[in-house]
């Protein structure tokens, strides 16, 4: 089976995956300091849980924003699994997609990934939506080709930056309010209304810019934790994929002729 690792800011992602079907998933805190063998005795648990062992891996791939993480992510390949750690974006795993924007070096590898995966599972113009610490939005066309997009704080990052900076506010839950209407009658719900419903405003604004300026029908696919939280509250979404990073390593490595 393959290991695919997504190693973001603020967690990595590990999944056991067998073709495209994901057996198992675990996350943990992300920690460059993090060493090989921590991550060995804490993933080795955790298969064994699942009713596996280390020997049933057989090929890992790794993503990665976080360059400081990947060595250690390297070595545990290597020293706990018997293999070479496959990184996404270099060969022999190229993103085999156009980035059509100015510095390609630049597009994080989770973003080239979710493109990958989005344009196997859903035809046309799209638009991906990713919650994580940051939210990013994604333009790719029907085609596949990378064509852009914007870069916006995750939810958390802007709730934890009002709490830090404004001493007398109180650290709150990022949810829906409860009570309906946008005129909050308290401190608490004041600041769920700005964040919560000032986060839906955003994301719906930005991507009606984005659509106007593609000019054709796109759709709109949300992953990241988060999606779930907005879906019953807009419009937005005509599609939800939690999975999408680990999906498209797995679709990557397919591609390579890596069968596990």
């Amino acid at each position: 089976m393959l290991l695919a690792i997504d190693a973001g800011n603020t967690n990595v992602v590990f999944a056991l995956v067998e073709g495209r079907r994901i057996r198992a998933r675990w996350r943990i805190a992300t920690d460059p300091r993090r060493t090989a063998d921590e991550y060995a005795v804490w993933l080795s648990q955790l298969l064994q849980i699942e009713g596996y062992q280390r020997g049933d891996v057989r090929a890992v791939i790794v993503a990665t924003v976080v360059p400081r993480a990947l060595h250690n992510l390297q070595v545990l390949a290597q020293k706990y699994f018997g293999t070479d750690a496959l990184i996404a974006g270099r060969a022999p795993l190229e993103w085999g997609i156009a980035i059509d924007v100015d510095e390609p070096q630049s597009l994080g590898a989770d973003r080239a990934v979710n493109t990958i995966a989005a344009h196997e599972l859903h035809a046309g113009d799209l638009i991906v939506i990713d919650f994580g610490t940051a939210t990013t939005f994604d333009v790719s066309d029907y085609n596949g080709a990378y064509k852009g997009g914007i870069i916006a704080p995750g939810i958390n990052l802007s709730l934890d930056a009002l709490v830090t900076a404004a001493a007398k506010l109180p650290r709150i839950a990022v949810e829906a309010p409860a009570r309906p209407g946008v005129i909050g009658r308290n401190t608490v719900d004041q600041m769920q209304i700005g964040i919560f419903w000032g986060y839906v405003a955003m994301i719906e604004g930005l991507v009606a810019r984005l659509k106007a300026e593609v000019g054709r029908p796109a759709k709109v696919i949300a992953t990241g934790g988060l999606a779930t939280l907005f879906q019953p509250h807009t419009a937005l979404f005509d599609a939800i994929e939690p999975d999408l990073t680990i999906q498209g390593l797995a679709i990557m490595a397919e591609r390579a002729h890596i069968h596990p």
